[in-house]
């Protein structure tokens, strides 16, 4: 009790942040069970990856323009960071320096995967959106790369996984909870904040950006 009376709660995530999230994991998911189902399942592979395309979008406009801990230069995992924290001295809320590194890599194998989804074929069944913009041969190339960073995709995400299970039974630090309410507990002396910023418009704006993403990459 004692300690909890020492924590206040600061609001980090916001609910586009969180939305994301979810909704890449959902896409992701439906695009690996699809994808090794085959057949007709491979429709809703296209459509999964193509959703994914826009949600990547959507979160690299966000993270410019997004609220205070959505942002990428608030988290950008710079060498001196890095170092501090594996010292045990870094200090913040958000992604940590390590958990940055994770999350750049997720968002741009994610989008490698999609993007060379898009040109792919199975010479079979299947043919991604703009496949028939290229070669045959470039299409197969890609088909070949779109299948290898499938399991770079996945090592990250296990890697990513076992993470927070990590922090949850060792730091006793629960990561998913946060990124369900948009709120985690620091020391009361902290100078955290709430997030600020991400407006109304700011969406707008990055889901225009990611519709646009969606429209080109679907052959519009």
């Amino acid at each position: 009790m004692e300690q909890e009376q020492q924590q206040r709660s600061v609001r980090v995530w916001d609910v586009p942040t969180r939305v994301f999230h979810w909704t890449l994991v959902a896409c992701i998911a439906v695009a690996v069970i699809t994808g090794m189902k085959g057949g007709g399942a491979m429709l809703w592979h296209g459509r999964a990856g193509l959703a994914v395309v826009g949600l990547v979008c959507f979160r690299i406009v966000w993270g410019v323009i997004g609220s205070t801990y959505a942002r990428f230069g608030q988290f950008l995992p710079t060498p001196a960071k890095i170092l501090a924290y594996v010292r045990g001295q870094w200090q913040g809320v958000g992604h940590n320096p390590l958990g940055a590194l994770s999350v750049f890599a997720l968002l741009g194998f994610s989008l490698l995967q999609a993007a060379t989804g898009l040109f792919s074929n199975d010479e079979i069944a299947f043919e991604g959106y703009l496949a028939g913009m290229i070669s045959s041969d470039l299409s197969l190339q890609l088909t070949t790369v779109h299948r290898l960073a499938f399991w770079v995709l996945g090592a990250l995400v296990c890697l990513h996984v076992a993470s927070i299970v990590f922090y949850a039974l060792v730091k006793k630090h629960f990561l998913v909870p946060p990124m369900i309410t948009g709120k985690t507990r620091v020391p009361a002396d902290s100078p955290a904040q709430d997030a600020q910023g991400g407006s109304v418009k700011a969406l707008v704006v990055a889901l225009l950006i990611a519709a646009a993403a969606m429209y080109v990459a679907a052959g519009g």
